[in-house]
């Protein structure tokens, strides 16, 4: 049995939390946040011990390995104190928006080298995972082109937004990570053009909310990622990956499979219904089986720190690129 510590205790750790309660082979030690009332909420819950004293949750004796799903601000400092417990990690993304502090992150683990997981749930998600394999047994031939479209119901609160280090770092982070997984390449050259369609209070942030990346790979491979906060009709998520011997898709989540034919329409279904806690569910619990097989196979995590810090290099060119309005040159 793993103790397992999840350091925050806001949407994440309620994400974490009744993953590492329902296993039979894990259970909470702590639940160590901040806000001691937000960490006896789940505590509550899920069962473990409910703590604002952070360090002495992952110092604990008992600790096995930390989830670390605190804000993003406070990640160099948990990994740090982990990585010199000899706890396991696993890390929400970003592990920072900043490259020097990922850096950082790098030097306390050559230091102190401790099993690293990063928190990329979606490459875990049943159906992406197998178009990758389908891409890299060759069923569709040599890849052309593979297009991710992501797009929100509607964009979060502002004050989220706020600290969220911008668009890409917080959301198109996701669709780069699966481009350079899937195609198992990284470009060379970025170009993201955006604007602000959703809400003039994003703009005003120096944000955008509306978003097109074309990422350039050595192969000649082209990546489209299209980006938007506002999806009227639900939570819409697909991949295609054309090759030059046919083509893989990745289609959204419905309710049902039902389609209705009348004289007023064709194929009628309601609204996605999804967002991603829903959508990705399995994603999250198959991230934590990762995480637990690394542990106790001695073995590594599908995400480690040198993928945080391609994709978040990447998103970082995403936004500099928008802001220029050209395409730029990536050199990892």
């Amino acid at each position: 049995m793993l103790n397992i510590s999840i350091i925050g205790a806001g949407r994440m750790g309620d994400i974490y939390a009744p993953i590492i309660a329902q296993r039979p082979d894990t259970r909470i030690r702590f639940i160590a946040s901040r806000s001691l009332a937000s960490a006896k909420k789940l505590t509550d819950q899920y069962g473990g011990t409910p703590s604002d004293n952070i360090a002495a949750a992952i110092a604990d004796n008992e600790t096995d390995a930390v989830i670390i799903c605190s804000p993003t601000t406070t990640h160099l400092e948990y990994i740090t104190l982990a990585a010199r417990a000899g706890k396991p990690i696993l890390c929400e993304k970003p592990v920072d928006l900043n490259v020097g502090r990922v850096l950082a992150c790098q030097v306390v683990l050559d230091e102190h080298p401790v099993l690293f997981g990063v928190g990329f749930n979606r490459r875990f998600d049943p159906a992406i995972d197998q178009l990758k394999r389908r891409v890299q047994q060759g069923d569709i031939g040599k890849l052309n082109m593979l297009l991710l479209t992501s797009r929100d119901p509607a964009p979060p609160p502002l004050e989220y937004l706020k600290k969220s280090g911008g668009y890409f770092c917080d959301s198109t982070i996701h669709d780069i990570d699966l481009a350079c997984w899937i195609s198992g390449e990284t470009p060379f050259e970025v170009y993201t053009a955006a604007s602000c369609m959703v809400d003039p209070a994003i703009g005003e942030l120096g944000d955008a909310d509306t978003a097109m990346t074309t990422l350039r790979m050595p192969s000649g491979l082209l990546v489209h990622i299209n980006n938007s906060r506002r999806a009227v009709y639900g939570f819409d998520q697909r991949i295609e990956a054309f090759g030059d011997k046919g083509m893989l898709q990745t289609l959204n989540h419905t309710e049902h499979t039902l389609q209705q034919f009348s004289a007023d329409a064709t194929h009628s279904q309601p609204p996605l219904q999804h967002f991603f806690l829903e959508r990705y569910a399995e994603s999250f619990r198959r991230e934590v089986d990762d995480f637990i097989h690394a542990i106790t196979q001695n073995s590594t995590t599908s995400a480690g720190l040198s993928d945080g810090l391609l994709a978040l290099k990447i998103a970082q060119t995403c936004q500099a690129s928008f802001e220029l309005g050209k395409s730029l040159p990536f050199d990892a």
